[in-house]
């Protein structure tokens, strides 16, 4: 290899490998290097079987830097934390002033902050940038989103508007997000909607399953047909795709032999933690984050059914008679609601960190970098950039002109599930927590006045008025006892 490469990337687990692939195939020679040599090797051998595509391996840090064409752009995708710091150490060493590192990885954003300082001392720009997509993603289009230096980000834009996925029409999906963190803040909460996303649609299916008595078969059918809809996305196509698959090692469907225990890796615990830090409600994401714990406790679920069946619990629930046709559409129309109130929660969390850090990040930009390549791309994200085009202040998707309408029209539907899912045993915290959201979002008064009231006899907290402007403190314990005399 006489000339130098574009690019280089460090860390070739699969979404590295995937995306060094996917440079390389766009016509951008690319330099690779990960600490396991097999790794490296494995990849050049995979760039000769795709094409031989313009990819080269080193097997150590100091040749794979010197490869690169300067400025230097390397992108480094490892386990966030303190691999991330001991990749940029071992790079960095040979790398030059002018030079860029971009982190891929799912990083907690001030982590990235705290890089970009360090790294301007030693004269080296810095990014960190969500990538969101999956290995199929990586490999053939993903949505990305950098954030930092403004300055390095244009010394690879040209890369990221041919590698990111490329909707027809509203263009690449990627975007300059804004300084510091904020790519990966904005990674960080798209997972968490991934998270509120993915519940939902888990507890469609568990009503279908469990009170309209759908067959894998027919779930199959359902949610392909919903694909064509309103519902259009990359998780509603997946899972009817799942709903089709037999077990290969017995009789029946794959997925009724998956254990019921699902993991994580840590940034949908980060929204709600960062939800709550900004005094934003996000139920949705939290609901499914608390469903995710519940699901880790199988051995105590396991007991705890056994003793509940023994004491009867399981007889107060009635087998509802329901209409199947009437339960399809009406679970298709709280899914659609519960949704928006999920990707509203996300947004107006972005919003406030955004106020917060002076970021001045474009709400309908990032709806629209989400449109292909990332797991949460929808039809109705859309429909979401289209509220933001409308008016860039929206409080909250809910009180969008379209959005409201078509809430109203689908809450009834909505209603019905929720009860029938109660009235059945059968939780559904996700879609429950929404409609709450919804119905607490829309009131014009709420019992908080008792709450405050309470506040102020205990704690002397005092409370504000509806009628008289100021703050007023009440010793209601002194008027109780008399009262009581």
């Amino acid at each position: 290899m006489a000339t130098p490469t574009r690019i280089g990337l460090a860390g070739l687990a699969v979404m590295g490998q995937n995306l060094a692939l996917n440079i390389a195939e766009k016509g951008f020679p690319i330099s690779v290097y990960n600490r396991s040599t097999s790794k490296v090797d494995e990849t050049v051998e995979r760039a000769k079987k795709e094409g031989n595509l313009p990819l080269y391996g080193f097997h150590d840090p100091e040749s794979f830097v010197l490869s690169i064409q300067k400025p230097r752009v390397i992108i480094i995708l490892v386990k966030a934390g303190l691999p991330v710091d001991q990749t940029i150490k071992t790079l960095s060493a040979f790398m030059e002033k002018g030079d860029c590192i971009i982190d891929g990885g799912n990083e907690w954003y001030e982590n990235t902050e705290r890089r970009e300082k360090e790294m301007a001392e030693l004269g080296l720009l810095y990014l960190g940038m969500g990538v969101s997509g999956g290995e199929e993603g990586a490999r053939n289009g993903p949505s990305m989103m950098p954030g930092g230096s403004f300055e390095a980000y244009k010394y690879i834009e040209d890369i990221l508007l041919k590698v990111a996925a490329q909707v027809p029409d509203s263009g690449p999906c990627v975007t300059y997000i804004g300084e510091g963190g904020s790519g990966n803040f904005v990674k960080m909460v798209h997972n968490g909607i991934e998270y509120g996303d993915i519940q939902l649609i888990a507890e469609a299916y568990d009503v279908l399953r469990s009170v309209g008595k759908l067959s894998n078969a027919e779930l199959h059918e359902v949610f392909s047909e919903w694909n064509k809809g309103e519902l259009l996305s990359f998780l509603i196509e997946i899972t009817a795709d799942i709903f089709g698959v037999k077990d290969d090692k017995a009789d029946g469907y794959l997925v009724d032999k998956v254990l019921d225990k699902t993991g994580m890796k840590g940034t949908g615990k980060w929204t709600v933690q960062q939800a709550a830090e900004l005094s934003v409600a996000a139920p949705t994401i939290a609901a499914s984050l608390d469903s995710r714990f519940l699901s880790g406790l199988k051995d105590e679920r396991v007991q705890a059914a056994k003793v509940f069946e023994s004491s009867g619990v399981s007889d107060i629930f009635v087998e509802q008679s329901v209409d199947k046709n009437q339960l399809i559409d009406d679970v298709r129309k709280a899914l659609y609601a519960s949704k928006i109130c999920s990707y509203a929660q996300g947004m107006n969390l972005i919003r406030a960190k955004s106020v917060e850090k002076g970021w001045d990040l474009k709400l309908g930009e990032l709806a629209r970098i989400w449109k292909g390549g990332c797991i949460i791309r929808a039809i109705f994200l859309d429909r979401i950039k289209g509220a933001y085009d409308r008016n860039p202040d929206l409080a909250n998707l809910l009180v969008d002109e379209e959005f409201a309408k078509e809430m109203v029209e689908r809450q009834s539907a909505w209603r019905r599930v929720v009860c029938l899912a109660i009235n059945s045993g059968i939780s559904t915290p996700g879609m429950s927590s929404s409609l709450a959201y919804f119905d607490s979002y829309r009131r014009d008064s709420l019992p908080a006045n008792l709450v405050q009231a309470q506040r102020d006899y205990f704690g002397a907290h005092t409370y504000e008025r509806i009628d008289v402007p100021g703050a007023f403190h009440t010793e209601w314990f002194k008027i109780a006892k008399q009262s009581k005399n």
